[in-house]
């Protein structure tokens, strides 16, 4: 397979990203991007196991630092940002240093705020280990850690030095976590590309069998609509990278109201599914639309129903405390049409609260 290398375009700050079969253990491509003589790899207990050592081995000639972070979104807070700094004191880590975040969502995010905090800002490169990290997460320049049980509180937009997205890593992810990824592939899809959706409920079959081909397809669409977005938006302030948060002010009230118990994917994917019905209700989206996204989503078992222990008061105080809103108002993606999706902050609280309790009381 042919790597993919595709480009983000931010001027002084545009990176590569590479998508290939096997590539993470180039030495030339790393021999790019690692110009000092010190790397620190973070990664977490799942995936040090299967390929710390073998990565590890590719940076021999150099002073390797690794710190071994705990698997998990409830991990994702200031202690583990910490363990890194403080790896990075006690090893004497210049300015020159490179990190490189191996793993999932959460090692990138917590990495990437190492990096943009330690010395005022190291060079990092982003080495997703998930589905959801390498169609989502590790693009983009958002980095950060949860606080008081709230998600992504305290962080900073700091774009690595490259992305490198290795298709091989998918054949040793859990069955649930490679599922909850299909959710945010599913995002791109219903936000902005309808065609793109087709495809994806065509070749759904070829999907879970995890083809090679057909992953890497879907990945690199994925990514060239999250870096369209990034492009257009990097700092998220004009309101069109916003759009990427379909079903994630509902998807993360709920993480938040569970304690962090379930997958973020799985969050997002009910999330999604509450903002589709909330768009039938305001008379957009079609029962039709609708029913073609349960049936997509069910054929992914990302449904989760029901699910009886979600505290609704939670949820909806968690909603009201999201970062994205303004004026004490609840700002919502929505749904004009599949593959079409706008921003609003109009949504009377009493349909909200319904939608939200639909499936849960």
């Amino acid at each position: 397979m042919i790597p993919a290398t595709l480009t983000v375009d931010l001027a002084q700050r545009s990176y590569p990203v590479y998508i290939g079969q096997s590539i993470f253990l180039d030495k030339m491509l790393w021999n790019k991007y690692v110009t000092g003589s010190q790397v620190c790899i973070v990664t977490n207990a799942t995936i040090a196991p299967l390929y710390l050592t073998q990565f590890c081995a590719i940076f021999s000639e150099l002073s390797c630092s690794t710190v071994l972070l705990p698997d998990g979104e409830a991990h994702k807070q200031l202690d583990a940002w910490l363990q890194i700094i403080d790896t990075l004191v006690a090893n004497q880590h210049k300015r020159s240093t490179t990190l490189i975040a191996l793993g999932g969502g959460v090692v990138g995010d917590i990495t990437g705020f190492a990096a943009a905090c330690y010395q005022r800002g190291v060079n990092f490169i982003q080495v997703p280990t998930t589905l959801l990290a390498q169609v989502d997460a590790s693009l983009g320049g958002k980095t950060g850690v949860n606080y008081q049980n709230q998600k992504n509180l305290i962080g900073t937009f700091y774009q690595p030095q490259a992305v490198i997205i290795d298709i091989a890593f998918l054949s040793t992810l859990p069955e649930r976590e490679f599922r909850a990824g299909l959710a945010e592939v599913i995002k791109y899809a219903l936000i902005y590309d309808k065609e793109f959706f087709n495809y994806f409920s065509q070749h759904i079959n070829q999907i879970l069998a995890r083809s090679p081909q057909v992953l890497a397809y879907m990945i690199e669409v994925c990514c060239r609509i999250k870096i369209y977005f990034v492009e257009q938006d990097e700092s998220d302030t004009t309101g069109l990278r916003a759009l990427l948060n379909f079903g994630h002010t509902f998807g993360h009230a709920l993480e938040s109201a569970m304690d962090f118990t379930i997958l973020h994917g799985e969050a997002v994917a009910w999330g999604m599914h509450k903002a589709c019905q909330l768009s039938q209700r305001l008379g957009y989206l079609s029962h039709e639309d609708v029913t073609k996204v349960e049936r997509l989503l069910n054929c992914c078992e990302l449904l989760i129903q029901p699910l009886h222990t979600a505290p609704v008061e939670l949820i909806l105080s968690a909603m009201n405390n999201d970062k994205k809103n303004s004026k004490n108002k609840i700002t919502l993606i929505l749904l004009k049409h599949l593959g079409e999706a706008f921003v609003t902050d109009s949504v009377e609280p009493e349909m909200i609260s319904e939608i939200v309790r639909e499936g849960l009381c």
